[in-house]
């Protein structure tokens, strides 16, 4: 069967919800059996958000393959359970990469190279890439950006081209838009809706189906008044109206027929749908028995997105133990000014240290680890998050006065942990890092073996430091097990400490791999040590 697509495009605002769309579209036709992956294009200019401060773009997501994506990749990981890749993403910054590489090689014979046809022609050859290895059924294309800004026109244009080419039954136009409520007239307002349809109409694009993003529900009435003026069906005027949790828009969407709408327009065979397991976690998520406290110390805390994967991955382990995990964002830069840290994690059930780059607050989160290591708070660290809790063992409990990593002070005494090797002669920040899945071989007997049940895995990996071997004697001398080791390279992934109720730290990224149906190990074995150490002080306050 050929690829059917879908693309989604924006209008009025940004951060309307066009990537948890994707991801829910993804969803309904992955449970009416369409094979399904998701595609984003995103205007701006870098080649990838790699190199981006976290408050400028959110937390970098990594894919098996090793591409540093935009988060929604992993949105639609979640969703959808398939795993993206490097063609999953794609930016004005490769596109123009590409083409002008082509120019100074002599490929277009010396030909004057313009947006179109040579931008728009690379954009849309990007978009077939995607089901050139693996054929789905139907590939969901987002759109960053919103209808009007210069940046996205290519990407739009290409759009256009693309849906002429492989002609309206293979393809369908979605637009979603702002509906916004005026409290002082009391009524939603249709008008900027309007306009943005109005804009993609001069643009050569109409939308086939227009989702209304709106704080309540729209009426009929609404609805019809939108099919008038936008010139879309009745039936293809969805109402999306704000929901308390995430999962719930495929459920939302589901309801209004959204994709019985879609099988349609698209001619193809209609199968029903199954989404009870999905409700199911809905629900449980819904109606928690107890609920903890988990605190993240990091130095992005201000803007949640930073940490998306490992939010929504404690969701997840959460739900498996009927658990509501309530996050506690700590900066860790304020804790190097704190004398008493107690009252900080008096109410914390669990203490997660994120992954991270630079210098800024890395005493905080040292400081952090050594209160939950002597207080039997459940702990989990993750890439820097493990390496800092190897400076702290090294300081406090082996006595090495000023252990730090190579990266912070290049002259300590003690570097244990240090720049790979493969790293030494890199000079380009961008994409060189050790990115992607690796092997890891797991030690019988330990925490990490309980968890997972395995003896090998593989996990994503983001980094340029790592554990120093030379000093594996003296740490692991000291109690520090080394749970899990790359058998390649003979990298240290895993450390642990097993007189320590729960305490474990990866190299890896294992919020990278976690669904909501189908929790990480690592999480969810994380929520239960934290619910775990919230019984034992409700029974030793009642005892008291």
């Amino acid at each position: 069967m050929t690829a059917k697509y879908i693309f989604i495009t924006g209008g009025v605002v940004s951060s309307l919800g066009k990537g948890i769309t994707a991801a829910s579209l993804g969803r309904l036709l992955k449970a009416r059996g369409i094979s399904v992956t998701i595609q984003k294009l995103d205007p701006y200019l870098n080649v990838d958000p790699g190199t981006m401060n976290p408050y400028q773009h959110g937390e970098v997501f990594v894919t098996e393959d090793g591409a540093e994506t935009d988060l929604d990749l992993g949105h639609y990981e979640r969703f959808i359970d398939v795993n993206m890749g490097r063609s999953n993403n794609v930016t004005t910054g490769i596109v123009y990469w590409e083409v002008i590489t082509r120019e100074r090689r002599g490929d277009y014979l010396g030909g004057t190279i313009q947006v179109v046809p040579h931008i728009t022609n690379e954009i849309k050859d990007r978009i077939r890439a995607v089901s050139k290895t693996n054929k789905f059924d139907v590939i969901i294309c987002e759109i960053g950006g919103t209808v009007g800004d210069i940046e996205s026109l290519p990407f739009l244009e290409a759009i256009r081209q693309f849906r002429k080419e492989v002609g309206r039954d293979n393809c369908i136009n979605l637009h979603v838009t702002l509906i916004p409520f005026l409290d002082t007239t009391h009524e939603f307002k249709t008008k900027p809706t309007q306009h943005s349809v109005m804009k993609l109409r001069e643009i050569g694009i109409q939308p086939d189906i227009i989702i209304c993003r709106s704080r309540d529900p729209v009426s009929l009435e609404l609805k019809e008044k939108i099919s008038l003026f936008c010139d879309v069906d009745k039936e293809a005027v969805v109402g999306l109206a704000d929901v308390p949790f995430l999962y719930d828009v495929p459920l939302v969407l589901e309801r209004q027929g959204l994709d019985d709408i879609v099988l349609k327009y698209l001619a193809l065979p209609v199968k029903k749908g199954e989404l009870s397991e999905w409700a199911e976690m809905v629900q449980k998520m819904k109606n928690p028995d107890k609920k903890v406290t988990i605190a993240i110390v990091g130095k992005y805390t201000a803007l949640e997105d930073s940490y998306i994967s490992i939010v929504e991955a404690l969701k997840h382990g959460g739900v498996l133990h009927n658990t509501k995990v309530a996050l506690k964002f700590i900066n860790a830069e304020e804790l190097e000014s704190i004398e008493d840290l107690e009252p900080i994690f008096r109410d914390v059930n669990g203490l997660v240290i994120p992954g991270g780059f630079g210098a800024r607050g890395i005493e905080g989160k040292i400081r952090a680890i050594r209160y939950a290591r002597e207080n039997n708070i459940p702990f989990l660290g993750l890439c820097l998050g493990m390496q800092c809790a190897v400076i702290e063992f090294a300081r406090n409990v082996c006595k090495m006065k000023g252990a730090h990593s190579a990266e912070f002070d290049p002259q300590t005494k003690y570097p244990v942990i240090d720049i790979m090797e493969e790293q030494k002669k890199i000079s380009d920040k961008g994409g060189t890092m050790r990115l992607g899945a690796y092997a890891c071989k797991i030690k019988k007997d330990t925490l990490l073996h309980k968890l997972y049940k395995v003896d090998k895995i593989e996990e994503r990996h983001r980094h340029r430091y790592e554990f120093n071997n030379a000093y594996t004697q003296e740490i692991t001398g000291a109690g520090l097990v080394l749970s899990g080791i790359n058998p390649e390279m003979n990298l240290v992934e895993v450390v642990e400490l097993p007189t320590h109720p729960w305490f474990l730290a990866t190299q890896y990224h294992p919020e990278f791999k976690s669904r909501p149906t189908r929790p990480h190990p690592l999480f969810a074995g994380f929520v239960k040590a934290a619910a775990d150490r919230l019984e034992e002080q409700v029974a030793l306050f009642k005892a008291k």
